[in-house]
């Protein structure tokens, strides 16, 4: 029985702790394209459902940060944002991890596409940027993501 215990607790401990987008979903390719309609979409789902962690500019910096475990990611950090996909950013919002909840099933995949869209536009702001700036037009850097292997569609992994 101690044996059992052991390893679920194992098993809860590493699956907290990873954080790694398995490959089928860092090839996911975002059907969202990053339009003015589909950014303002996702910033108001991040604003209902993000901001008070990840905080107003997107850098980690919420009203709540400092009550969770973990700190939360920052969006405005280019380099860290440019190392992962549009995939990877999906599924990290789709299957969360604590103290993050999971938004499978409180976000459609379209919503969670559009907070992705939304997210990049904090790495991609040109400093001294007001938040107020069309988004679009910030997003000049094209994303270089391969496309869904999966036949039966993207959103499975």
């Amino acid at each position: 029985m101690l044996v059992v215990l052991g390893a679920g607790l194992a098993t809860a401990i590493n699956t907290a702790k990873n954080w790694n987008a398995t490959a089928a979903a860092r090839r996911l390719k975002n059907p969202v394209p990053p339009t003015d309609d589909a950014i303002a979409a996702g910033r108001q789902v991040y604003g209902e459902h993000c901001r008070s962690c990840h905080g107003e500019k997107g850098d980690g910096r919420g009203q709540k940060a400092a009550e969770l475990s973990v700190a939360p990611g920052d969006f405005t950090d280019a380099p860290a944002m440019r190392r992962r996909t549009d995939g990877e950013l999906f599924w990290q919002i789709t299957r969360g991890r604590l103290p993050i909840p999971a938004f499978a099933d409180k976000l459609s995949d379209q919503e969670r596409w559009q907070v992705v869209d939304y997210i990049r536009a904090f790495a991609d702001k040109p400093s001294g940027t007001s938040s107020a700036a069309p988004l679009t037009s910030l997003l000049q850097a094209p994303r270089k993501l391969p496309s869904c292997p999966a036949p039966s569609g993207c959103h499975s992994f």
